[in-house]
């Protein structure tokens, strides 16, 4: 694993973002115990989740059995509904959420997408969590751009975005414009897996300072083929 940051003063929050695929590796097995196993022992505190699967026949529901072996608070936002089950993403919480909203990010007819916005209750103070999944076309991306700049500019809290943006090019790039008001980001590549070349899974926060260290896992290359990242926050009113 690769670690950046210094050791922060204060107490630390640790998000985690991760594109499960399914939870389908490259073998290609349905694995979602490994998957589970993976994330407990980093022991995140907000966990991000894209690419969750109920479709494939199986008895127990992906999005049931993440939301009670990792976290006490929860929601999902199900993007894909049919008769042989369900797709989409979730947010899970180890406190409880002041409040959560999914926004509908989609744009024309393209694949559904969906924003998760929350207010968790942290021991350390309010941080509000914005955890996204986004399209796959440079236009598609950038209409979704506008409607996540519209919910990190709702208050001045400390702020968290976190997610696959799918965003490999500069030209119009969602970095380069969420770093003007999420200025604190990671910065490891994470996809794909097996030979990570693009920083598609981010974490984003606002005040920049409030990052203290970030890595991601390659043990997860056998898993999906997106590595996960974590991320330590500081939430004090030194960060703020």
């Amino acid at each position: 694993m690769e670690e950046t940051g210094l050791m922060p003063a204060w107490p630390t929050v640790r998000l985690m973002t991760w594109n499960v695929h399914g939870a389908v590796g490259r073998n290609p097995r349905f694995d979602l115990a490994r998957v589970v196993e993976l994330i407990r022992g980093h022991d995140p505190d907000v966990l991000a989740l894209q690419e969750i699967d109920s479709r494939r026949g199986r008895g127990d529901d992906p999005f049931v059995v993440l939301q009670r072996e990792l976290g006490r608070h929860g929601i999902g936002a199900k993007t894909i509904v049919t008769a042989d089950g369900e797709y989409g993403q979730m947010l899970v919480s180890r406190w409880p959420m002041q409040s959560a909203e999914v926004h509908d990010i989609s744009f024309q007819e393209r694949e559904p997408r969906r924003a998760i916005e929350a207010a968790i209750e942290t021991p350390h103070g309010l941080l509000r969590v914005i955890a996204t999944h986004l399209g796959l076309s440079l236009r598609e991306r950038n209409s979704q751009l506008q409607a996540l700049l519209a919910l990190a500019r709702k208050t001045e809290d400390v702020t968290a975005m976190l997610g696959d943006f799918n965003d490999w090019i500069w030209a119009g790039s969602v970095r380069h414009v969420l770093a003007r008001v999420l200025p604190g980001r990671t910065r490891q590549r994470t996809f794909p897996s097996v030979c990570p070349m693009f920083r598609l899974d981010r974490v984003y926060c606002r005040p920049a300072r409030a990052l203290v260290s970030s890595f991601v896992d390659p043990r997860a290359r056998t898993l999906s083929d997106h590595l996960p990242v974590i991320a330590d926050l500081i939430i004090a009113p030194a960060s703020r």
